[in-house]
C-alpha cells in the first residue's frame, strides 16, 4: 500500500451542484471515534473487516470489499478490527446530495454497501483522485462527475444485494411486471394480493423503489410511450390515446398537458422525427 494520500479543495461557489471537496487514500490501524464531518462522506474499505456506528443505523460490521455513507453533522465512529485496513475516501456536498437522498440512493439508516465488483469502484476512486489532483474548473467537473458514478454503481449494487439481506420480495421484479401490464387495468388490490402484500405494504414498497405509487408509475410509462408514438409516427392522436390505454382522447390530451406543459399536438410538432 502506499503512503498516506490526501488532498483537500474549498468548494466552488459556482460549483453548486456537486463538488468533491477532498479524497485520499491509506491504510487504517484505528478507528474514528464520535466524529461529525460538516460535508458527506464515502469511505471505501478495499480489504480488511471492521465496523461503522452511527445513530440512525446503529453498530454494523464492515468487511472489505465494500463501501459506507458518512452524512454531514451526524455523529459516527468506524474502524477495523486489530488487523487494519485499506480505505479510500472522499467527500463531497451540494445540492445534488439532497437528490439522492430523496431518491434512495444512499441512506442513514442502512449507510454500508457490499461490493461485488471492488475492481470498478476502484478505478472510479483513482480517477476521481486525480482529477481532484488538477486543481481546474474541467479537473474539479470531471471529479464531481466520477463521484455521481460511484453514487449509481453502489445504489445499483445495494439493490441487486438486498434479496440476500433477507428480503423475500424482490421490488424491481414486480415494478417490471407493471410496466408489461401498463396498458391493461389495475386492480392494486388485487395486484397487491398476487405478490403477497396488502394494497398499504405494495404501495410504500413501490414508492421506495420508484418514488411512485403503482397507479402514477402506470400513467407515467403510459405517457412516455404517448410520447414515443407522438415524435416517431404518424398516427392520429385518437388512435395514440387508446393504444396507451385511455378511450377518451380529450381526457388523454388533458392528462397530456397536466404531465407535459403541452398538448399532445404541440409535442408533436417539437419532436416529431418522420
Amino acid at each position: 500500500m502506499n503512503p498516506t494520500e490526501a488532498i483537500y479543495r474549498s468548494p466552488l461557489a459556482t460549483a453548486g451542484g456537486l463538488a468533491v471537496i477532498g479524497s485520499g487514500r491509506q491504510h487504517v490501524n484505528h478507528a474514528v471515534k464520535c466524529r461529525k464531518l460538516p460535508s458527506y462522506a464515502v469511505v471505501l474499505v478495499e480489504r480488511g473487516q471492521g465496523f461503522i456506528e452511527t445513530d440512525a443505523g446503529g453498530r454494523r460490521s464492515v468487511t472489505g470489499p465494500a463501501l459506507f455513507w458518512l452524512f454531514p453533522n451526524r455523529q459516527h465512529s468506524y474502524g477495523p478490527d486489530a488487523a487494519g485496513w485499506s480505505e479510500r475516501w472522499a467527500l463531497f456536498e451540494g445540492s445534488f446530495t439532497r437528490d439522492f437522498v430523496r431518491l434512495r440512493l444512499f441512506s442513514e439508516r442502512d449507510p454500508v454497501v457490499v461490493l461485488r465488483n471492488l475492481d470498478r469502484v476502484q478505478r472510479l476512486f483513482s480517477n476521481l483522485h486525480t482529477d481532484l489532483l488538477d486543481d481546474t474548473n474541467l479537473g474539479r467537473a470531471s471529479a464531481a462527475s466520477i463521484l455521481h458514478q460511484i453514487v449509481v454503481l453502489a445504489a445499483r449494487q445495494a439493490s441487486r444485494a438486498a434479496p440476500l439481506r433477507g428480503h423475500t420480495t424482490d421490488m424491481a421484479e414486480i415494478v417490471e411486471v407493471l410496466r408489461k401490464r401498463t396498458m391493461q387495468p389495475l386492480d392494486l388490490a388485487a395486484f397487491a394480493a398476487e405478490h403477497g402484500m396488502s394494497t398499504a405494504t405494495l404501495r410504500r414498497k413501490f414508492i421506495e423503489e420508484t418514488g411512485l405509487p403503482p397507479k402514477k408509475f402506470q400513467l407515467r410509462v403510459r405517457m412516455d410511450h404517448a410520447k414515443e408514438l407522438l415524435a416517431t409516427t404518424a398516427e392520429k392522436i385518437e388512435i395514440i390515446a387508446v393504444t396507451v390505454g385511455i378511450e377518451d382522447p380529450f381526457y388523454f390530451s388533458r392528462l397530456f398537458h397536466e404531465r407535459e406543459g403541452c398538448t399532445p399536438r404541440e409535442f408533436r410538432a417539437r419532436y416529431m422525427r418522420v
